[in-house]
This record gives C-alpha cells, sequence and structure tokens, in this order.
C-alpha cells in the first residue's frame, strides 16, 4: 500500500538525520520530508480507502523511531536539565502505559489519533525550527506540556473506553 510505503519513508528518513549536522539546511530537508511524510501518510489512506491497524501501528513506530532520533540529534545543542530529562522519561511512562493498557485491554498495540496527539506531532515538528530563532526554553516548555497533557488523555481514555477507537479526537468522544 501506498500509505504504508510513505510510512516506511519516515523511518527511513528519521535515520538519514543522524549523520546529518542539526540545524543545517540538509537536516531541515530531510526533517520536512520526514515531516510532510507523517502528514500525507494518513491521508492517503483515508482517500484511498487503505486505512488499516497496520498502517496505524506503522505510523506509530514512525513517529517513535523520528522523536527518538530528534532527541538523540538535538541532546547536545539542548543540553537538557535532569529536571527536563526526568519530565521526558515521565512522558515516556505515560506512553508506555497507555500502550500497555491497550496490549492487556484489547491484545495489540495502538496508539490513538486525538487532538491533543496531533497538536503535540506538531509542535515537536515545529520544535527543530523553533531553535532557529530562539534560544528561550519556552517551545521545549511548550512540547512537554502538550505531550504531558496529550499521553495522559490517551492513558485515561484507554484505561476508562468500553471499547477501543484508534480514531478517537479526545477524552469527551468517549462519554
Amino acid at each position: 500500500m501506498l500509505a504504508n510505503a510513505i510510512t516506511i519513508s519516515r523511518i527511513v528518513l528519521a535515520f538519514l538525520l543522524l549523520p546529518l549536522a542539526p540545524l543545517q539546511p540538509a537536516f531541515l530537508l530531510v526533517y520536512l520530508l520526514g515531516g510532510l511524510s507523517d502528514m500525507a501518510d494518513g491521508y492517503v489512506a483515508r482517500k484511498t480507502h487503505t486505512v488499516s491497524i497496520l498502517g496505524s501501528k506503522l505510523d506509530s513506530i514512525a513517529d517513535f523511531i523520528l522523536i527518538v532520533v530528534l532527541l538523540y540529534v538535538l541532546y547536545p545543542i539542548l543540553q537538557p536539565s535532569k529536571e527536563i530529562l526526568l519530565w521526558i522519561a515521565a512522558i515516556a511512562f505515560i506512553r508506555l502505559s497507555a500502550i500497555t493498557t491497550v496490549c492487556i485491554r484489547y491484545g495489540y498495540f495502538a496508539s490513538l489519533h486525538t487532538y491533543a496527539n496531533k497538536a503535540t506531532g506538531l509542535a515537536l515538528f515545529l520544535f527543530p525550527f523553533s531553535l532557529m530563532v530562539t534560544s528561550s526554553a519556552i517551545p521545549l516548555v511548550l512540547v512537554l506540556v502538550l505531550a504531558t497533557c496529550s499521553a495522559s488523555e490517551e492513558l485515561i481514555i484507554n484505561i476508562t473506553s468500553k471499547k477501543l477507537n484508534l480514531e478517537t479526537k479526545g477524552f469527551f468522544d468517549n462519554l
């Protein structure tokens, strides 16, 4: 399927970021292509009626790989404090708890496509570009606040919902 090929290209693009100098034109171009692939895969899947559980899983895996690579590449630039690293670890724990909850309740790995997750993804996508215009910690804190909220919302939805709906838009969809 074309949508899955686009998602797999994001994984390849993420790994292509590793040897590139962070925030330089080649890095930003590869990163931009990865971000565009994130927007395109779901759109193509919906338009071609090829939305699938596999595609959703691939999308989540590609997002995870891109985030890990981005953290690894930007770590020397950010030089985050221990508190920021603990915050990131807490977010990862909440996300892992949400995924584990789905695995226990429904028998497979899945991540929700809520508005909060999409907002977090957009903020994360814009984050490297923000580093080019400010040395302030505000963009990082904004990403972490959004990530905390979206991860917490996803965990609450996964714990409280009666059935799994990968396309739920947020907590209030499940009431």
